[in-house]
């Protein structure tokens, strides 16, 4: 798969909490150069970031990040505010709590509230898949699938593991066709993200491809 492909599905990432303006702008930068799928940045950076590229790249952001257990209401708050201030895809987190008591009807509820208060931007649902059981995540599937979102998400990258193989083809096979998956979380090498997308993957999060199309620019 020739790089350029791999780079246009990456989502290149910058959440660190100590992430400075200076930081964010340069991964701006670095997204519209390597033309990646976005860049996905804490939300207080949304405007200045949405202003500084404008229509020459798509701002994305987290919402309930990284824990999840925000209220819905909250959330609500969170993604129409991303929306209002530039955001153009919205990576939300969800509650893990509910899915460990078997609360699906609430968890459905609040992505599709969620997704609601996106105003028709692009969704992405993150089930940390690392803090999950089969099972757990079979019905994860499910309900992103019945919720509305366009992605289901593996990881935070902020978790005890982030995405897997296994996961990325688990997705694949129960997730409705209209749902795309975004692998996020420990993708180190160009060999690893096309293994991402040859199982399934339409995204993926990481800092990491345009790092080593830099490295490879400067040999």
């Amino acid at each position: 798969m020739e790089l350029q492909a791999i780079l246009s599905k990456c989502d290149h990432t910058l959440l660190a909490q100590t992430a400075t303006w200076d930081q964010i702008k340069a991964i701006c930068d670095d997204g519209m150069k390597y033309r990646t799928a976005s860049v996905c940045i804490p939300a207080s950076y949304v405007k200045q970031a949405k202003q500084y590229v404008g229509d020459r790249l798509a701002i994305c952001t987290v919402i309930g990040f990284p824990n999840g257990y925000d209220t819905a209401q909250a959330k609500f708050f969170m993604a129409s505010d991303a929306v209002k201030n530039g955001a153009d895809e919205v990576d939300m987190v969800i509650n893990i709590g509910w899915v460990k008591d078997g609360r699906y009807d609430l968890v459905l509820d609040e992505i599709k509230g969620v997704k609601a208060a996106c105003g028709g931007k692009l969704l992405k649902v993150i089930i940390e898949t690392c803090l999950l059981t089969e099972a757990e995540k079979i019905n994860m599937c499910r309900i992103v699938s019945e919720s509305g979102a366009e992605y289901i998400k593996t990881s935070t990258g902020f978790s005890v593991g982030g995405a897997t193989k296994e996961d990325v083809a688990l997705m694949k096979k129960h997730c409705a066709p209209h749902l795309k998956i975004k692998a996020a979380g420990g993708i180190s090498s160009i060999e690893d993200a096309e293994d991402f997308i040859n199982l399934g993957a339409d995204r993926l999060g990481t800092s990491r491809i345009v790092k080593l199309a830099k490295a490879l620019e400067n040999k």
